[in-house]
């Protein structure tokens, strides 16, 4: 059984590790939806509810693969297509946008994360790691972290093992040091592993993440070296003594 006298960094996943992801994205399009119809008045007619811009989003994206992984740009795109469908000032984007970003970074902590995230960065460095637009530094949290990575920052995205190659970097240790804690089979657990970190696979009760029923690792992959129901269970197995651990314990660190 390898301890964790090996691990001397940890990054973490944000949308539904930290914060379940999907209310935040409803209250953001809601957000975005309103904007709109007060802004731009035509757009009633095409933008029936708020769940047409995420569908108009998803048609942009697949005009626009080379903006994979600009979600900034994805989120105008999208916009500019609703004004212009609805003879509205395309210019309006810039500032629709501003209003759903705004929106998108009031996130809701599940009430393991900061307790957690105290207890983990009085020990390792911490780094986010995400495949989405939060900010800490609006969302809050940010004092926990050493650095944080996105595709903005980067140009890349997981399950690329150059960003958890960038993550390990930044806070001066190797991948193999680094223990990386996502929700996303694939994205998370598969991408980590390919990059020689070690991987915790957080798998919460309520099913909030992009778990995958079939991970890669049925399938003849490498299995996760942890999995954990919640973050308390991923301080129980760092300490088993931990005093924010009180929930369900961990599986063995392999």
């Amino acid at each position: 059984m390898t301890s964790f006298a090996s691990i001397a960094a940890i990054s973490l996943d944000l949308d539904d590790t930290l914060w379940p992801f999907g209310p935040a994205v409803i209250r953001a399009e809601q957000t975005l939806h309103e904007w709109l119809l007060a802004q731009a008045p035509r757009t009633s007619t095409l933008l029936t509810s708020p769940q047409v811009l995420g569908a108009l989003r998803t048609k942009f994206e697949a005009s626009r693969p080379d903006l994979s992984h600009n979600l900034r740009e994805l989120r105008l795109g999208s916009i500019r297509m609703a004004l212009e469908m609805s003879e509205e000032d395309p210019a309006l984007a810039e500032s629709a946008y501003d209003a759903f970003f705004a929106a998108r970074q009031r996130v809701d902590f599940f009430e393991d994360a900061f307790p957690a995230l105290e207890w983990l960065s009085a020990r390792y460095p911490l780094v986010a790691l995400s495949n989405g637009n939060a900010s800490l530094k609006v969302t809050g949290g940010h004092h926990f972290f050493k650095a944080a990575l996105n595709p903005e920052s980067t140009g890349l995205a997981k399950p690329d093992a150059a960003i958890f190659r960038a993550a390990a970097d930044a806070v001066g240790c190797r991948p193999e040091q680094m223990l990386h804690v996502g929700d996303d089979a694939d994205l998370d657990i598969v991408g980590a592993l390919a990059a020689g970190c070690h991987a915790a696979w957080l798998v919460r009760g309520d099913s909030v993440g992009g778990v995958d029923t079939a991970p890669a690792w049925t399938r003849g992959g490498s299995a996760p070296h942890l999995v954990v129901r919640d973050l308390y269970a991923l301080c129980r197995a760092i300490d088993p003594a931990c005093p924010v651990a009180k929930q369900m314990p961990a599986a063995a660190f392999a």
